[in-house]
């Protein structure tokens, strides 16, 4: 089933994982995490299908990064080992993890690169019946594909980020979790149109200003 994403909606976090896709590690040069690579953005920089992505003037190098999102149903904290992690999904979505690449290789820590307002497109809307462990996830620029992964190739399966994220912080009904990117990453300029879309969801569009 399908809802739409009520404006009122506000997480208390966005928790995202860092190098989920082997490929994308590779890409930038990094190794594969031995666990989970946690990091937050701020829930300022949320914004909804079809509201532009501002470019900053703090970055010159600004990435698209597409994504499945799990959008946490109730609160849940250090899901037991025999408990279902998918009982606290309410749904998923897409997610654009964008990026000031150079910010975020300056300052090392990834919070003010990836924190900009509206750096956060998600939408369009929740999907509730969703097998998502193995979906096709891809990102197009102007029409031409960049990204192009599937679930299935996720270092750490959504079940597994689920159950470890509560074990880390309490996550609340609303809460956001993006789960990594596939390989393609690519600067995004003003006046391009960036699409991520989820097989089963739907596709995000927004445009860059």
């Amino acid at each position: 089933m399908q809802i739409e994403i009520p404006e009122s909606h506000s997480p208390s976090k966005i928790i995202c994982v860092g190098r989920n896709y082997a490929e994308h590690a590779a890409e930038l040069g990094n190794d594969v995490p031995k666990e989970p690579l946690l990091f937050l953005k701020a829930p300022s920089a949320l914004i909804r299908h079809e509201e532009p992505i501002v470019i900053p003037s703090q970055s010159s190098q600004v990435e698209h990064e597409a994504e499945l999102a799990i959008i946490i149903g109730r609160d849940c904290k250090d899901i037991g080992d025999d408990e279902d992690p998918f009982q606290y999904a309410r749904g998923y979505t897409c997610l654009n993890d964008v990026t000031g690449r150079d910010v975020q290789r300056m300052d090392v820590q990834f919070t003010r690169g990836k924190s900009f307002d509206t750096f956060c497109p998600i939408g369009p809307i929740i999907e509730t019946e969703l097998d998502v462990r193995d979906v096709r996830v891809t990102c197009t620029v102007n029409g031409e594909i960049r990204q192009d992964g599937r679930t299935s190739q996720m270092v750490f399966p959504v079940e597994f980020l689920i159950r470890y994220i509560s074990r880390q912080m309490s996550l609340k009904a609303g809460d956001v979790i993006a789960t990594g990117t596939p390989s393609g990453v690519s600067r995004l300029k003003s006046g391009d149109v960036c699409e991520v879309t989820v097989e089963g969801i739907g596709t995000l569009r927004n445009r860059v200003s």
